[in-house]
């Protein structure tokens, strides 16, 4: 890295609560940052991936959301935050007394974030940069933000996290309406209206569904 990732996010982010999670302070880039404004090339120059970290998405403040007040999904219960980003809805799944969160993410610079996150929250994470795309089951309840932006992303995680479902896994995600979710397999758990930029979408407010993954279906013999 060309840059301290720890220096680099303490310089660039303010700690703010996002507003659909106020119990639980983020460092996240507001828009008196220059993040805001960097281009891909800027980014590259300085060895920083899109900083997604830094910003509280949708989907995961829906789902941080909906896991902090319904603990029983959690409690007491081995989770994967998966695609965690800034680590919000490990944090969250921890203060809902999840045993313990994986918190697993491929950007190298999510791994600082998420501790420092952490640490703001009095809150133990561990973080993991691997890749865990068609892993057997290793948790009880895999947790997943906003994951259907991209169809090819999508088209790999459909069947991982059926599969998943299949070997007895929870498998809940948080979407605010992108394209790719695939709804006819999912279960709506509940919806929330959550506040978001104007710089990150294209409302001020996003409908946001929690959805459940389905058991794939029983084939006949």
């Amino acid at each position: 890295m060309k840059t301290d990732p720890q220096t680099f996010i303490r310089a660039n982010t303010d700690i703010m609560a996002p507003p659909h999670v106020p119990e639980i302070r983020l460092h996240l880039a507001g828009e008196a940052h220059e993040l805001w404004l960097k281009t891909e090339e800027e980014l590259e120059e300085i060895g920083l991936p899109p900083p997604f970290w830094a910003f509280a998405w949708a989907g995961g403040q829906g789902l941080a959301r909906h896991v902090l007040d319904h603990p029983e999904l959690v409690a007491g219960k081995r989770v994967i935050d998966f695609a965690s980003g800034s680590g919000l809805v490990a944090i969250a799944a921890m203060k809902a007394g999840a045993a313990d969160v994986l918190a697993v993410d491929i950007d190298p610079w999510t791994g600082m974030a998420i501790r420092l996150n952490a640490e703001l929250n009095g809150v133990d994470v561990v973080s993991s940069a691997k890749d865990i795309i068609g892993n057997r089951r290793e948790a009880d309840v895999y947790l997943a933000g906003d994951v259907f932006y991209d169809k090819a992303f999508a088209d790999r995680l459909i069947p991982w996290f059926s599969a998943l479902v299949g070997e007895g896994a929870d498998v809940l995600v948080g979407d605010p309406g992108r394209a790719y979710c695939p709804r006819r397999r999912l279960d709506m758990l509940a919806t929330y209206q959550v506040p978001v930029t104007r710089a990150l979408e294209d409302s001020e407010v996003k409908k946001t569904n929690v959805w459940r993954f389905a058991a794939p279906p029983v084939s006949g013999g």
